[in-house]
């Protein structure tokens, strides 16, 4: 039997649904309310207030969408392994939960407006040891040497642009949700053996 959800878990599940669908400036409390299936006052008393209450929602979409992919660095594998697994794992994670990424980026893109603390996030990241791992992996030859800051973007515009860029792709395609999702599954094999081939030095040799 499922254990019931507590009133807060209610609230913050339906603002979630909520602030993933139309962000911080597109919805009320009162809609978030409405989502949880209860009066304002309820979740004002709860949350104190909207912004507080996106300031939780946000960080834990921020922390579940790292550290779903990172938490494989953890694992006793090889780095290739290791690679393979984290981009399969986020392009699974991506089409359960495909608005995430235009949400993470809509609401960074507020600015100051939006206040986001990310170092107990990089904390965590950090204790994966993925920085360390590739790190002495470079230096031993095993991957192309380059910043690491460049790695993570090469890494993330090929998994995520395919569902950050999904309505365009589909429009211009003409293609159905079934066929995107068909489409996703061949684009995943194809970057995986993409930035594989092009990270590993032994690979193209």
């Amino acid at each position: 039997m499922s254990k019931e959800l507590s009133t807060e878990e209610k609230i913050r599940e339906a603002a979630k649904r909520v602030f993933v669908e139309k962000g911080f400036d597109g919805c009320s409390s009162r809609e978030i309310a409405k989502e949880a299936g209860m009066n304002v006052a309820l979740v004002n008393y709860y949350f104190c207030s909207k912004k507080q209450l996106f300031k939780l929602v946000f960080e834990t979409v921020m922390e579940d969408f790292m550290m779903s992919t990172l938490e494989v660095f953890k694992r006793d594998l090889s780095l290739e392994s290791k690679m393979r697994i984290f981009i399969e794992r986020e392009y699974e994670f991506l089409t359960s939960h495909p608005d995430i990424p235009r949400f993470i980026i809509s609401e960074l893109a507020r600015g100051d407006k939006f206040e986001f603390d990310p170092r107990p996030i990089l904390e965590k990241i950090e204790a994966t040891g993925v920085f360390e791992e590739l790190t002495k992996a470079q230096k031993q030859g095993v991957i192309r040497k380059m910043d690491l800051t460049n790695l993570m973007i090469l890494i993330s515009a090929n998994c995520q642009y395919p569902f950050v860029g999904k309505p365009l792709m589909k429009h211009l395609n003409k293609l159905d949700e079934d066929q995107y999702t068909e489409l996703m599954m061949l684009q995943k094999q194809y970057v995986t053996e993409m930035l594989i081939g092009y990270l590993f030095i032994q690979k193209n040799k």
